[in-house]
């Protein structure tokens, strides 16, 4: 077994009972093998980007895993499909989206998986709940994330007094 390494993991949900989906989803997380759900941030609503639909409930997940970033990612989406998660076309509207935000310092580029999340820095509804779990986050190729924060100011996201986690 790999040495256990911090991954983030941003949850997204804008068809159904969304607070129910992402604490179904958190509970997921928290159940898989050789892995520990360390902490979640906030719940946060976000307009739809580059998309049409109702708003986003929003968060971001860390984990304490073993798991190597494409079994990570298999477990995701196994997690999604089990949410109804369906994908007629690009950006539609989702029961739940898992995205594999960050795994440790790893940079990978495959046609799978592209670490860190290729758009992180790009979305308020990703950077927003992932500086409130981690403030001083840095990530590989990108530095400080904090820094892409004002470029964000123009998505509407909002938080939320919600708790996800019981």
């Amino acid at each position: 077994m790999a040495d256990p390494v911090v991954a983030y993991i941003g949850l997204g949900a804008n068809l159904g009972d969304l607070a129910a989906t992402l604490r179904a989803a958190l509970a997921a997380l928290a159940a898989l093998p050789d892995t520990e759900l360390q902490g979640v941030s906030g719940a946060w609503r976000s307009a739809p980007v580059e998309a049409g639909g109702p708003d986003y409930l929003n968060a971001v997940a860390r984990l304490r895993t073993a798991l190597a970033p494409e079994a990570l990612l298999d477990a995701l989406q196994a997690i999604e499909l089990a949410h109804g998660r369906e994908r007629p076309y690009l950006n539609a509207p989702r029961t739940l989206d898992l995205d594999l935000l960050l795994y440790a310092e790893q940079r990978l580029d495959t046609p799978r998986l592209s670490l860190p999340h290729p758009r992180l820095h790009q979305r308020a509804f990703v950077l927003r709940p992932l500086l409130e779990l981690a403030p001083a986050l840095a990530a590989p190729g990108l530095g400080a994330l904090a820094a892409y924060l004002p470029g964000l100011a123009g998505q509407r996201i909002e938080r939320l007094d919600l708790a996800l986690l019981p």
